[in-house]
């Protein structure tokens, strides 16, 4: 993935946070009275094995936020795996979102509120008590992996509408949630924290879902950005097989993996720094630093002046690397929807805009490209020259839009045809609702990076829905609602949705206000020809 780091450290924060801050959209249903304890006589209570939650009804749906799922990562738990936590002797009130995980400071509009290192919450919205046990959709946010939060999302429409559960979850971030210092493991059992929370969520829904009217056999894991690569290493990952039978990849820069042996000097590197040089104490010495010590990332990816941070490979957690993965079938064969959005990169060319004032001329283009991809500057030049696009800022992201996000997206799912069905879309409405701050920019973003969620999410944070995109938003939840039942993005009434085939023409969705419709020729007009021949140089 290359980006500047700025840019980077906001991948999905901003791609959430530009939407709508902290809760997300609408008012919160009010809590109902107690009327006793015993579950099925009070849609709010809810009996699981760690006690009894006492949650919010309204007449579509009932919510019970803040539900803790692992023990404090505190301590001599802090970078280690989640472990389970404590129970509960009377009702716990579950009716607001738990705090956010330890985020990155220089990209958190919040400035640190509601945050803890004691985060590990996620949140659980149900349709109505029915008979039927439901379908379940897990969803992991995104954030670059340094931001973000469960709480974002608002999944009433989701829930009521699809007539599926949705379970929204925090993760560790950061430095908390992926340094790879060796003295914090053996063997390679060292980073991925967060992963390793996000799997014992899974876990969590497996064991506990049914009291909530879930159905533990039809679990759908998805996310967005960071939220979607997270979902590219559960796909690889030994220890999160068998705990999700269908997955849903949303603008997934799956490429995007530091490597062990790179994690782990920059680890030394970080912990040195923080006061922890000597690798015979470092593990006492880290776990033992005041939080506020490990806010600032550690960064692992440095392609000039670009950092990441993320998951590691080669690891105990994750073995292979995803994208090796999915090419060798070593992957985990299950239903899979995935896409991109038309116009994934203008988001971050807008943010380095709006942090630095960065308005790019054609002088600096050439620098660009450069800094970006290297010894393939010139041939990139070639196929997306300025006067086709309309301008650098737009050039500039149409390149890295199609060669990190639409490409590789066309590249897992011809990869992983070959296991099971894959059901390929395009979000392609250029005139979706943004922040007030995306529409005062020199030049459009059209359907960027995270413009898609508000149409599945209450997100606020922009204009609302017109009646064709209103429209749309409701298609959307019933394409991926029926993903979640079935395996099938089959909807009575909207268009047909095929598979894509790797030896066919690679049909997709395109997913527009004006009518969504199947099309043959995003490979084309994403030029993942000249991508692909690059890769192979």
């Amino acid at each position: 993935m290359r980006s500047g780091r700025r840019a980077m450290a906001l991948l999905a924060v901003m791609a959430m946070l530009v939407a709508g801050c902290a809760s997300g959209g609408g008012v919160a249903p009010t809590p109902v009275p107690p009327q006793g304890h015993v579950q099925g006589t009070d849609p709010a209570l809810v009996q699981t094995a760690s006690g009894i939650l006492r949650g919010t009804v309204a007449s579509d749906h009932r919510l019970f936020a803040g539900v803790p799922y692992a023990a404090a990562p505190v301590g001599p738990n802090r970078f280690a795996a989640p472990t389970p936590g404590a129970g509960w002797p009377r009702e716990r009130d579950a009716t607001r979102a738990g705090p956010r995980c330890i985020q990155d400071p220089s990209a958190d509009p919040e400035q640190g509120a509601n945050t803890a290192e004691d985060c590990l919450s996620l949140n659980v919205w149900t349709p109505p008590v029915a008979d039927e046990k439901r379908p379940v959709m897990v969803w992991i946010h995104g954030g670059a992996f340094v931001g973000g939060s469960s709480g974002i999302y608002d999944a009433r429409r989701l829930a009521a509408r699809g007539g599926i559960i949705v379970v929204t979850i925090n993760y560790r971030l950061g430095t908390l949630g992926f340094l790879a210092h060796p003295a914090l493991g053996a063997g390679g059992d060292i980073g991925n924290y967060g992963l390793a929370d996000q799997q014992a969520a899974l876990r969590w829904v497996r064991d506990n879902i049914a009291d909530f009217g879930g159905d533990p056999q039809k679990v759908t894991v998805a996310g967005e950005s960071a939220g979607g690569m997270s979902v590219c290493d559960h796909l690889v990952s030994p220890g999160s097989a068998g705990l999700f039978r269908a997955a849903i990849l949303m603008s997934a820069p799956c490429q995007a993996q530091a490597d062990l042996t790179a994690a782990t000097g920059r680890s030394l590197e970080y912990a040195a720094a923080a006061g922890c040089p000597d690798p015979a104490t470092a593990a006492t010495c880290l776990r033992a630093l005041p939080v506020d010590a490990l806010r600032k990332p550690v960064w692992y990816f440095n392609i000039g002046s670009d950092e990441l941070t993320g998951p590691i490979t080669g690891s105990a957690l994750i073995p292979q690397a995803p994208l090796a993965a999915f090419g060798s079938g070593e992957s985990d064969p299950v239903p899979l929807l995935i896409g991109t959005t038309r116009d994934e990169f203008t988001l971050f060319v807008a943010l380095r805009y709006l942090r630095a004032g960065q308005r790019y001329t054609p002088g600096d283009y050439p620098r660009l490209l450069s800094e970006t991809f290297g010894a393939d500057a010139a041939a990139v030049a070639a196929h997306y020259p300025i006067d086709r696009y309309g301008g650098v800022a737009q050039a500039y992201s149409a390149a890295v839009t199609d060669g990190d996000f639409a490409c590789v997206s066309e590249r897992i799912a011809g990869d992983l045809s070959h296991a099971g069905p894959v059901y390929a879309y395009e979000f392609n409405d250029r005139n979706a609702p943004a922040p007030e701050v995306l529409r005062t920019l020199p030049f459009p973003v059209g359907a960027s990076h995270s413009l898609e969620l508000r149409y599945l999410f209450d997100v606020g944070g922009a204009p609302p829905l017109n009646p064709a995109q209103q429209r749309l938003s409701d298609q959307m939840i019933d394409y991926w609602s029926a993903f979640v039942r079935t395996g099938e993005p089959t909807v009575d009434g909207g268009p047909a949705w095929p598979s894509f085939d790797q030896a066919g023409d690679g049909a997709r969705m395109s997913l527009q206000a004006d009518g969504s419709r199947v099309d043959n020729d995003y490979a084309h007009v994403h030029q993942c020809s000249l991508w692909a021949a690059l890769k192979e140089k």
